[in-house]
């Protein structure tokens, strides 16, 4: 059997725990730079704004319903999440973590244990030990303990938040109940698809042929088409190696300098360089863009983007804001407001398959202790203590989170005093 842990609402949940006098009242959490709305409590979907809502198009929603709104804080929310994880370890054995706020089980390799209690110990547990609370679907698939969370979610009181689906009659019942554009894997073009040919709903799609789902999804849709039957298709993944690793950012205020620009590329190259080295691996490939604001009308507009080789492949973070201000060179022009930069890291090796270079001095064994030491300071202190000089973070780099709640436990200022 498979499980599935979701956190309700989790990055309004997550600024709920340190400010329990939200809970019941409307939270939007909006994404960097206070753009648009990525997350809403229960509260705030009944008050009609849309996942997506783009924020001063909102304002006076905002106000009328009185939602409390928060710039997203990663920082909180990661580390929350890795206690969560954590916790589900204690749990079970075998787990993947999904995302930031969802985890499968497989609990394949328990006997005699009644999963329903188990799992219902386990939510329990999260909510007292992080104060999130979390929905968990059990079934014999993976695709099925997602319909099984998703029961559970929306009928809390009748499933204690944790449903099992255990018997084909519940199976048949969950299936009938889907609809076929909620089922995992069914996006909205196939959905248009399935429901011109009259399949609405997620038992229909499990009655049909093989051959007919072949056709229209190949062999993904076969694996769905069975894991819906309750015949397991999909194990637990282990995280993998990128093949690619992009960083970017829209600015707050628009860059008007090649040095302003300089910083920005330099510190993107700099935390590309950081996840290389996270995943035990070296690169040799380097394309910087950047762009103007080509929404903004009447406004002179220009994008590009140029590709660094290195000789060898590197995690070195030095090297790496060498080559992004190499590139960035290479297609700045002067007269132009710059609204949108990033970098994309290409030509991903593990570090014991590079290869050096005979000609050139290899200036990653060099590096190497420096970036272990980098490493360890910006993970114990964070916020990138230790950082190169061409990262100098100015105002103009600082993004608009006007709504930012405290880093409560990660950053030792912002711990609660507790009077006794």
């Amino acid at each position: 059997m498979f499980a599935l842990l979701d956190c309700n609402n989790f990055y309004a949940s997550c600024e709920r725990v340190f400010q329990p006098h939200l809970n019941g009242k409307p939270i939007c959490v909006l994404s960097n730079n206070d753009g648009c709305v990525i997350a809403r409590s229960e509260e705030a979907k009944t008050c009609g704004i849309p996942m997506g809502a783009v924020a001063f198009e909102y304002e006076e929603a905002f106000k009328q319903h009185q939602i409390q709104l928060f710039s997203a804080n990663f920082i909180l929310y990661g580390d929350l999440s890795n206690r969560i994880m954590n916790i589900i370890r204690r749990y079970c054995n075998d787990v993947e973590v999904y995302s930031i706020d969802e985890a499968f089980m497989d609990f394949s390799s328990y006997q005699n244990i009644d999963l329903k209690k188990h799992c219902e110990n386990l939510r329990a547990f999260v909510k007292q030990g992080i104060g999130i609370p979390t929905s968990i679907g059990i079934a014999p698939t993976k695709t099925l303990s997602k319909i099984a969370n998703r029961i559970a979610k929306k009928y809390p009181t009748q499933t204690n938040h944790v449903y099992v689906l255990d018997s084909d009659e519940k199976i048949q019942k969950a299936l009938k109940w889907m609809k076929i554009g909620d089922v995992w894997g069914i996006g909205r073009q196939l959905e248009k698809r399935f429901l011109a040919k009259g399949i609405k709903t997620a038992w229909e799609f499990s009655q049909l042929p093989e051959s007919l789902v072949r056709k229209e999804m190949g062999v993904v849709g076969v694996r769905m088409l069975y894991e819906l039957r309750g015949i397991p298709q999909l194990d637990l993944e282990l995280p993998k190696t990128r093949k690619n690793i992009g960083v970017s950012r829209t600015f707050a205020k628009v860059c008007k300098t090649q040095e302003e620009l300089e910083e920005r590329i330099a510190t993107f190259a700099v935390h590309g360089s950081e996840k290389l080295r996270s995943q035990k691996s070296c690169a040799s490939l380097l394309t910087v863009f950047i762009r103007t604001n080509t929404k903004k009308e009447g406004q002179q507009q220009y994008v590009n983007q140029f590709t660094v080789s290195l000789p060898t492949p590197t995690n070195s973070a030095i090297e790496w804001s060498k080559a992004a201000k190499l590139a960035l060179s290479k297609i700045y022009l002067d007269g132009f407001l710059y609204k949108k930069a990033g970098i994309v890291i290409g030509g991903i090796v593990p570090e014991t398959d590079r290869q050096m270079d005979l000609f050139t001095e290899d200036q990653y064994i060099k590096h190497r202790p420096i970036m272990k030491v980098m490493d360890i300071l910006n993970k114990k202190y964070r916020d990138n203590k230790i950082r190169l000089g061409s990262q100098s973070l100015g105002e103009t780099w600082v993004m608009k989170r006007a709504y930012l709640s405290k880093s409560y436990t990660t950053d030792i200022k912002d711990l609660i005093n507790v009077k006794v």
